[in-house]
């Protein structure tokens, strides 16, 4: 499995990174009710790839990237690309008890609205999702739709906010891998305090390093 870190500004790539992937966990013994919280892993035997907050299992035909700001040098989000769509993961401090989906889904779809875009509520696997649907300049100059599914699970004291875009965006029925991908990802929140809604920090895996171009 490669490891690829992307600028969120371009969409050149910076650099590339190989992971040890060891198990893919692929096999159909796991059980599929994640996302978990990271002190509840279950015995799946699943080697997960240590990105910090997040815990991604290596997935075959797909490939883990890093968004990061080019600015400031931080992770923004952990992406799976395959060759049908993409899957992008955010972890967020969450209180303790609390639904902080439900206050997140208004102020997506606001900032949606805000693009010129629609967002529109449907019931999915873990609850309520948001379809969105916004103009994009394509490569070519010319004007398109770019629709995702914005997937949100409440864990304990966190929050997993997951974006599928491509064909699992737009074939619901046919993303069923896609979303079994999604329930094998685990958060780590840690004890320290932090506002609610604080992105949960991604770090580079120690056992990354970098291919020379």
């Amino acid at each position: 499995m490669r490891l690829r870190r992307r600028s969120e500004v371009s969409d050149e790539t910076v650099d590339d990174l190989d992971v040890d992937p060891g198990d893919d966990g692929s096999g159909d013994a796991g059980p599929t009710s994640g996302p978990y919280d990271a002190d509840e892993l279950p015995g799946d035997d699943a080697e997960r790839v240590d990105l910090g907050s997040l815990l991604i299992a290596p997935e075959p035909g797909r490939e883990l990237r890093l968004q990061v700001d080019e600015a400031s040098g931080v992770v923004q989000s952990v992406v799976l690309a395959g060759s049908d769509g993409a899957l992008e993961l955010r972890a967020f401090a969450a209180p303790r008890n609390g639904d902080l989906w439900s206050e997140a889904r208004p102020q997506i779809a606001s900032e949606v609205a805000g693009r010129g875009g629609t967002a529109t509520e449907r019931e999915g696997r873990w609850g309520p999702e948001l379809v969105c649907r916004v103009q994009v300049r394509t490569p070519d100059g010319k004007t398109g739709t770019q629709e995702s599914r914005i997937i949100g699970v409440n864990g304990p004291r966190w929050l997993l906010r997951a974006t599928l875009l491509g064909k699992p965006a737009t074939d619901v029925d046919g993303s069923a891998d896609w979303e079994d991908v999604l329930s094998r990802v685990a958060v780590r929140r840690g004890a320290q305090a932090m506002p609610v809604g604080e992105p949960l920090a991604v770090t580079m895996p120690p056992q990354a390093r970098r291919v020379e171009q």
